[in-house]
């Protein structure tokens, strides 16, 4: 069900979580290319680039500074508007230090 709302987007990071069949062939049907590194239990190798990858810790970095955020990390505001306000007040004061 999510799979049709996701966004246009060249290509996606995932864990090896994320390693099916069936979700890689939806992605690419989507026209987006799987960044996932196999499971270690696949008996195939799968193609992916390490390089590309390797840049998902600054993505689980961000979303960890966040989480210091008290309001950000509780939810404090259930209001959508002002929730995405609290966010992008907490990612301006990050970037400013």
């Amino acid at each position: 069900a999510l799979l049709d709302s996701l966004p246009m987007a060249q290509w996606m990071l995932a864990d090896r979580g994320y390693d099916a069949g069936w979700f890689r062939d939806a992605l690419e049907e989507k026209g987006i290319k799987p960044r996932i590194p196999g499971r270690k239990s696949r008996r195939k190798p799968v193609k992916y680039d390490k390089r590309k990858y390797k840049r998902r810790n600054r993505i689980e970095i961000m979303f960890g500074r966040l989480k210091d955020w008290r309001r950000v990390a509780t939810r404090y505001n259930r209001c959508p508007t002002v929730f995405f306000s609290a966010i992008c007040l907490a990612a301006t004061v990050i970037f400013w230090r």
